[in-house]
């Protein structure tokens, strides 16, 4: 099984990529494999409304790596968006991000491209705005035929520069819990499917 996770903060190996981190420590083993994409130094376009995607199960324009990124979105088994807050929400890469993966399902919907993908967010603040960027992040899911994860608080941790969310223990706890609630959904799945796959043999 294979998990991806996307973190849109323009430092690449900053707060964000740390609570991905903590997560990715409570999923690796078991066959789950871990990946992280850090969109920190990418410089990718929203959506242009060209229509282009239909029928195609992915965006025509291949900016920064859209397309990469998109195709591995549609192979993992699950899905986790991480990303500071900037101006009250997500940061402008990912919003880029989640504008053309809805346009592209949207206009390609009988292909069910993130139908029953487990997804996870995670947002960093240094002060407000974090329930905001959270329920965007959130929306991909609740609207993409996706299985949400939830964890013992909203995973949510608060800093400014990096290493600051090391020093906020319930925010890093919060991201463990998130990693073994989306573990146990993940090897659940599995062995609904090796059960369906052994009843029809």
């Amino acid at each position: 099984m294979k998990v991806l996770a996307i973190n849109s903060s323009a430092r690449q190996d900053g707060n964000a990529a740390m609570l991905v981190e903590a997560v990715f420590s409570e999923l690796q083993g078991d066959g789950i494999e871990c990946e992280l994409v850090q969109l920190g130094g990418c410089d990718i376009h929203g959506c242009r409304a060209c229509w282009g995607c239909g029928g195609k199960n992915n965006c025509r324009f291949t900016d920064d790596g859209f397309f990469d990124i998109f195709e591995k979105m549609k192979a993992a088994d699950g899905i986790i968006l991480a990303s500071p807050v900037y101006a009250g929400n997500v940061s402008a890469n990912m919003q880029a991000v989640l504008e053309r993966i809805g346009v592209v399902c949207d206009m390609n919907k009988g292909s069910q491209l993130l139908s029953r993908k487990v997804g996870a967010a995670l947002t960093v603040a240094r002060r407000g705005g974090a329930l905001s960027a959270l329920d965007t992040l959130a929306n991909l899911f609740l609207i993409q035929d996706m299985y949400m994860v939830g964890s013992s608080y909203w995973p949510i941790a608060y800093g400014q520069m990096p290493g600051d969310v090391m020093s906020d223990d319930e925010g890093i706890a919060t991201a463990h819990r998130l990693g073994e609630n989306m573990r146990h959904l993940l090897l659940r799945l599995r062995q609904e499917q090796q059960f369906d796959s052994a009843r029809c043999g």
